[in-house]
């Protein structure tokens, strides 16, 4: 099978210059699976060369890149937009040929930490250099899509890249920094800042807002700037120039909270495992917020944070007390006469509904995975009693369709046998997995008693 003609090739190229880190990311992974095929060969070189100048523009440009995201225009944190970045790299490899070649095999054997910055650096500074006095196409093109979103983009972003070296330097350490801090790392990360600030006005915020890019939670950068102010306390971290890392986690809480008050169980079991994770991290950025600032008793921050944590315990309460009505739905009872006597018995007659099904998987995940952070939340007891009622109802179910089974009172035995599946899944989210494959061996004992066909609980994953 021959290549594609060389027109193609360069629509291709065309495309994939044009598609976003992550794409190119996708298409690279997949056509590690076409090796051998000729026809994709020429795709193939071209996506793993515009993969190789992508790390390479992300290296060089390592300390302001993650600033381009979305269109630029989100006053609430310092960004450009995301398409000036491929325009300024083209710029500067058009400025710079032999500079980014040399960065190119300076980054082959790189080793953070050993190997010295200065090619990288050298490209940053040749980058300012235009932007302040050049005329290069694509970098004026760039800063027309920056100036569009903000109108003092020019100086903000001449400001970034004027302290990039400083950045580039203090991201080695970031690790050390956020793991824990000691007074010789806060001492360096203080040295950094006195640096970053001399690059003029507003440098110091703009020191931190960079330094966030490069954390997986940005908003771990607080545990920096207490380092910095040397734990500083409420009144004179929210009077200073770095507030916004404090009420921009604070917001940040609020959004949080709302998520998990408002996640649909209709979402199954990835929705709930979702809204656990967020509980848990409202946890880490309420214990952040305590652990940075030396907060008041009551009143402005401290009443404020305050609040937010018994938000968290009564919204995570509100949606544990509903598991009790979802179980019940998702595996119903009905009342029958025996002798003179009303007693509750499963209702075996009709199929489960897959809707209930899914709703009550969804808050099984969600009360797993909250487990973890349920001490610190504040809601470990209520999490237990209502863990404890769920697992004795679901006992009681299970004992009882069982008990149907064996005595051969079931109206339809497929139905008895669906539900049973559905018990068991449940009983691995309310106890552990063996706890489901308990339920399981126990219904093909039952059933085997009377040779009854393959049924559902023998396959948990066929479906409802």
């Amino acid at each position: 099978m021959t290549g594609l003609p060389d027109d193609k090739i360069e629509i291709v190229r065309t495309l994939v210059a044009g598609a976003p880190d992550k794409v190119v990311s996708g298409l690279r992974s997949a056509l590690v699976a076409a090796d051998g095929d000729t026809a994709l060969a020429g795709v193939r070189r071209v996506v793993e060369a515009e993969v190789a100048d992508r790390n390479l523009r992300n290296k060089v440009l390592e300390p302001v890149a993650p600033l381009f995201v979305g269109d630029g225009r989100d006053r609430e944190r310092l960004c450009f937009p995301a398409a000036a970045l491929p325009l300024l790299w083209r710029g500067l490899r058009v400025l710079a040929p032999q500079d980014v070649a040399h960065a190119a095999v300076v980054y082959a054997d790189y080793e953070p930490g050993v190997s010295s910055a200065e090619p990288f650096d050298r490209l940053v500074q040749r980058l300012a250099d235009e932007i302040e006095i050049g005329d290069q196409r694509d970098v004026m093109a760039a800063l027309g899509l920056i100036e569009a979103a903000r109108p003092d983009g020019r100086e903000v972003l001449l400001s970034c890249l004027s302290m990039a070296a400083v950045v580039r330097r203090a991201t080695l350490k970031l690790p050390e920094w956020i793991s824990r801090t000691t007074q010789e790392r806060a001492a360096a990360a203080r040295v950094a800042y006195r640096d970053a600030c001399r690059a003029g006005e507003d440098a110091g915020p703009r020191f931190f807002e960079m330094l966030s890019g490069q954390l997986a939670e940005r908003w771990t950068i607080l545990r920096i700037v207490s380092a910095v102010m040397d734990h500083p306390a409420e009144s004179y971290l929210s009077g200073s120039e770095l507030a916004m890392f404090a009420t921009r986690l604070m917001d940040a809480v609020d959004v949080n909270l709302r998520a998990v008050a408002t996640f649909d169980l209709n979402g199954g079991p990835k929705a709930g495992m979702d809204a656990a994770a967020t509980v848990e991290t409202l946890t880490h950025q309420i214990s952040e917020l305590e652990g940075a600032i030396d907060l008041a008793r009551e009143g402005g921050w401290g009443g404020r944070i305050q609040k937010q944590k018994q938000s968290l315990a009564n919204v995570v309460e509100g949606r544990l007390r509903e598991l009790a009505k979802i179980q019940n739905a998702a595996l119903p009872s009905h009342k029958v006469r025996v002798a003179r006597a009303m007693v509750t018995e499963p209702r075996l007659t009709l199929e489960p509904d897959a809707r209930q099904v899914e709703r009550c998987r969804s808050l099984l995940n969600f009360c797993e995975g909250i487990r973890a952070s349920a001490n610190y939340g504040g809601f470990a007891s209520t999490r237990a009693k209502v863990m404890e009622a769920a697992g004795e109802t679901l006992d009681q179910y299970v004992e009882d369709v069982l008990s149907l089974v064996r005595d051969g009172e079931v109206p339809d035995r497929e139905i008895a046998a669906r539900f049973l599946q559905i018990a068991a899944d449940f009983a691995g989210l309310i106890y552990e997995p063996r706890a489901s494959e308990i339920v399981r061996r126990r219904a093909a004992t039952a059933f085997g008693a009377n040779k009854a066909p393959r049924a559902a609980w023998e396959d948990p994953a066929k479906p409802l």
